[in-house]
């Protein structure tokens, strides 16, 4: 297997950490526009034959293409934000190789009625060239990060060896993580891309019924308290715009399919004034003769997220929470979460706990695929795919597994 890992942002750097520890690949080339970036994720990878860092423009396909087939790659794995899904997929396709990706392809919300009905749904255009896929016997696996992803996995497994019958699949995510300035003081600071969590925040969420479809709510509807094991505790969540309501009620029989992320008043309060000052707009507009996009530029002035870790402290959590009957014919309502410590990532990776546990689980996937435990062809989610030789991996001890354990709680 030789991988071509388009950006070395946080996300792609953490994929470089991690894949230095396996064996199950050949090359691994590391490519950004900012050249510097991915040399510094081959260093921080230890250097050596396998890693090798390259310049890409991952809006252009053929950028994308070009450096595939000279590196001879066989899979491509997107770790640049959402905008840029549709130029790496196609030039993966291009160039011959199969796709990864964490983010599926941006939605746009319906023209008359957002908070009700679907427009452009998250994936559609990749959904759109399937059949196209499937015909060259290649295979593009969708939303394999953490969420979407992990929680998706957890979805195939529930349906197989939990339930009999689901009535919502949920995907809940929370942490209590801080980060503070050198003086100690805690500041406004995400742990992911801004720029894509504010395309999640701001559109409509969508929600899946069965009989209903999907359609949309206003953003932040229908808080809940969550609690979130392992000291983390209970957490608002509110309805986000993600992947796994797209992806899930294709694979998995469910009555209903939610989203829901632990964002609390501050970020929402920041959210919600960076919407009406039109400061989460992409658009460019003209300023002092210079076009400049005014999301580009709230992400130009906060933390990078791939340098926050030293000041960040606490616990991040993904889960699914499944209700339904279990196998047993019993109501059952079960909790299946994946927990990563700042201070532990930090110690063991040099990188933080949001984006180590983002890409922990595309390099999961890829090693699966080069054994052939994996294997399918067309636009696939994670839960097409059997679930244990996923979380066996995951959670197996190292050197053969990934050392990385997930729990699960019936409440």
């Amino acid at each position: 297997m030789r991988i071509l890992v388009v950006g070395s942002g946080g996300v792609g750097d953490a994929v470089a950490r991690i894949a230095a520890r396996r064996s199950f690949f050949e090359v691994m080339v590391m490519a950004d526009y900012d050249l510097t970036r991915a040399e510094a994720s081959v260093a921080a990878a230890g250097g050596g034959e396998r890693f090798v860092a390259a310049h890409v423009d991952a809006s252009d396909p053929a950028s994308v293409a070009a450096l595939a087939r000279e590196h001879r790659i066989t899979h491509v794995l997107n770790a640049v934000d959402p905008r840029f899904v549709m130029s790496v997929f196609e030039g993966a396709f291009a160039a011959g190789a199969d796709y990864l990706d964490m983010a599926m392809s941006l939605s746009h919300p319906h023209p008359e009625n957002p908070y009700g009905d679907v427009g452009v749904k998250l994936g559609d255009e990749q959904f759109a060239q399937a059949s196209q896929w499937e015909a060259a016997g290649r295979l593009a696996l969708v939303g394999i990060g953490v969420e979407p992803g992990l929680s998706d996995v957890f979805a195939r497994y529930a349906a197989d060896h939990l339930f009999s019958e689901i009535d919502e699949l949920g995907t809940r995510d929370g942490a209590n993580l801080v980060v503070r300035d050198e003086d100690g003081q805690e500041i406004f600071a995400p742990s992911f891309s801004i720029w894509t969590t504010i395309e999640e925040c701001l559109n409509p969420p969508v929600i899946w019924e069965k009989g209903r479809e999907w359609y949309t709510t206003a953003p932040f509807s229908e808080p809940e308290v969550f609690k979130f094991p392992e000291g983390i505790g209970p957490v608002e969540c509110v309805n986000v715009e993600h992947e796994e309501v797209l992806l899930m009620p294709r694979w998995v029989d469910a009555k209903r399919v939610t989203f829901k992320y632990g964002l609390g008043d501050e970020f929402i309060g920041v959210l919600k004034t960076l919407h009406a000052l039109g400061l989460d707009r992409t658009a460019p507009v003209r300023v002092k003769g210079i076009e400049v996009s005014p999301r580009d530029v709230v992400a130009a002035v906060l933390p990078d997220p791939a340098t926050i870790g030293p000041r960040m402290t606490g616990k991040t959590c993904a889960g699914l929470y499944v209700t339904g009957t279990g196998t047993d014919g019993q109501p059952r309502r079960t909790y299946l979460y994946h927990v990563v410590d700042n201070e532990w990532s930090m110690a063991n990776y040099g990188a933080q706990c949001v984006v180590w546990q983002t890409a922990i689980n595309p390099v999961v996937a890829l090693e699966l695929l080069a054994t052939g435990a994996w294997s399918g062809t067309g636009v696939r989610g994670p839960e097409s795919f059997d679930a244990v030789p996923f979380l066996d991996l995951l959670a197996g001890p190292a050197p053969e597994g990934y050392s990385s354990a997930w729990g699960m709680e019936d409440r």
